[in-house]
C-alpha cells in the first residue's frame, strides 16, 4: 500500500509542477526601448530600454545588434516596443536573438520585426529618425543594464 501511495503522490506532485510550468510560460513581458546605429556594410545598433512583466518584475536592458550585409545608413528609434513570447521568467528575455530585416527610409524611418531566440520570440515595433537602406541579417543581444 505504502508504494502505491507514494506514485500517486509523486504523479499529483508531477501534475501540479506541469501546471505551474505551462502557466508560467505565459507570463507576458513587453520592453520599451530606444536604439541608435549606423551601417556601411556592416550594421551597428546599440540602445537601452526596460523590461516590464505583467507579474510586477522589471529589469533594465541594454540593447547591442550586429549584421552584415547590402547596408548603408543611419537611424535611430525612440520609444520602441517589443513583446516577448513563451517567457516563464523574466531572465528568459536575456540572450542573443536571430534576426533579419530589410529597411528603406529617409527622414522618418521604422522598424517591425519579429526576433527568435529558441522558444522565446520578440516582435520589435518603433518609429524614429534616419537614412536607411538595405538587407542584414545578425544577431540582437539583450543583456542586463546593472
Amino acid at each position: 500500500m505504502k508504494g502505491r501511495h507514494l506514485v500517486q503522490t509523486s504523479l499529483v506532485l508531477c501534475a501540479l509542477t506541469l501546471s505551474q510550468i505551462v502557466r508560467a510560460a505565459d507570463l507576458e513581458c513587453t520592453m520599451r526601448f530606444s536604439l541608435s546605429g549606423w551601417s556601411v556594410i556592416y550594421k551597428h545598433t546599440s540602445g537601452k530600454g526596460v523590461v516590464t512583466c505583467k507579474d510586477g518584475q522589471t529589469m533594465k536592458v541594454k540593447i547591442e545588434s550586429h549584421g552584415g550585409g547590402l547596408t548603408a545608413g543611419k537611424s535611430r528609434i525612440d520609444n520602441g516596443i517589443g513583446n516577448f513570447s513563451d517567457i516563464i521568467k523574466i531572465t528568459d528575455v536575456l540572450g542573443t536573438y536571430a534576426q533579419a530585416d530589410a529597411s528603406a527610409g529617409a527622414v522618418k524611418s521604422g522598424t517591425a520585426q519579429v526576433l527568435t531566440k529558441g522558444q522565446v520570440s520578440l516582435a520589435l515595433s518603433g518609429a524614429g529618425q534616419g537614412i536607411d537602406l538595405g538587407v542584414s541579417i545578425g544577431g540582437m543581444t539583450i543583456s542586463e543594464d546593472k
